[in-house]
């Protein structure tokens, strides 16, 4: 071996290697989806809980209340016709049809896509609903004279219509991010008809149709929070709306029909409004029944739609920076 050789094999840096001048900086901590939503959620969920409260005491303990909700259902006498024979044979069939459409998708996207812990929360938050709807049903006290000649027995919810919005519900909360709009859509208007139906039938009155919108939200909700963190894998979605089920249309279609039956609604109790120009032997309570029936259930599909598509988005983001700072850091 020469002297340069020995040199060589003898230089600190050829067993040391010289330390990097900057070092690889950790990848962020992993964070699960649904976090950065969570407070949305709770907030959403508590809204609903505290409109239920609202509906009760206004359409239930009030006068004012009590004579819209009662007068909705008297006039619906007047539309009993063909349109009470169509409801009717809908309310028959419709407890079989609500646990046959959910069963079928819910076990379909279960058994394909393996989302069995989805399957057992939405299945989960179902059941509790009709339950909590039953036990409201009980607990909640007879309906107070107010000078209103009606049945003091409590129809608030409606068990019919908690029904068939939880079966939509758990469809919706079970497909994917991008199926979710046209799947929100289409289960609010069952819902919507669901209850319509009651009412026309003179099952229900509008309250107890909005009651039980109330009561299936405030279930789903935190079911669906829990199937964001426990699914983050599919529940990513970029929102970018490339899908013909996610096209724009299944969110601005609730809003536009919310809206319109708000101001239908506003626009029949100003005719039977006391004053000069007051209408009578009309139908105008119905109508704003009905109306307030189709508002609540199309607003409350698009605020859900919005709110499940945000959590989303949000996550397909976060996702996406994660990725790129663990790809773009250094040694990497």
């Amino acid at each position: 071996m020469s002297f340069r050789q020995e040199r060589t094999s003898n230089h600190p840096s050829a067993e040391y290697p010289a330390p990097p001048t900057h070092a690889p900086r950790p990848a962020p901590p992993a964070q699960t989806p649904g976090t950065a939503t969570g407070l949305l959620f709770l907030l959403a969920t508590l809204g609903c809980v505290a409109a239920l409260a609202a509906t009760y005491y206004f359409f239930v303990r009030t006068t004012t209340g009590q004579f819209i909700d009662e007068s909705a259902l008297v006039e619906a006498v007047a539309l009993s016709g063909t349109a009470g024979r169509a409801a009717t044979k809908f309310l028959d069939w419709l407890p079989a049809l609500s646990v046959v459409i959910a069963a079928i998708v819910v076990l379909f996207v279960t058994v394909i896509r393996r989302r069995w812990a989805a399957a057992g929360i939405a299945v989960a938050a179902c059941v509790g609903a009709n339950v909590a709807t039953q036990i409201l049903k009980d607990l909640v006290p007879v309906r107070p004279f107010r000078g209103v000649e009606t049945l003091e027995l409590n129809s608030l919810p409606s068990g019919h219509t908690t029904m068939a919005a939880s079966a939509a519900a758990a469809v919706f909360l079970m497909v994917s991010p991008r199926w979710r709009p046209l799947a929100g859509f289409l289960g609010g208007s069952f819902a919507v008809a669901t209850g319509v139906s009651t009412l026309i039938n003179q099952w229900h009155r509008p309250a107890d149709v909005i009651a039980a919108f109330l009561v299936v939200a405030a279930f789903m909700l935190p079911a669906g929070w829990l199937i964001i963190r426990t699914g983050p894998r599919w529940n990513a979605w970029d929102g970018d709306g490339d899908h013909r089920a996610a096209a724009r249309l299944w969110v601005a279609l609730p809003v536009i029909l919310g809206l319109a039956s708000a101001g239908v609604a506003g626009y029949s109790l100003l005719r039977i409004a006391p004053g000069p120009g007051q209408e009578t032997g009309t139908t105008d309570y119905f109508w704003a029944g009905t109306s307030l029936i189709v508002m609540a259930g199309y607003l409350a599909t698009a605020a859900g739609v919005w709110l499940f598509g945000h959590a989303a988005r949000r996550t397909a983001r976060r996702t996406a920076r994660r990725t790129a700072r663990r790809r773009d850091a250094p040694g990497r």
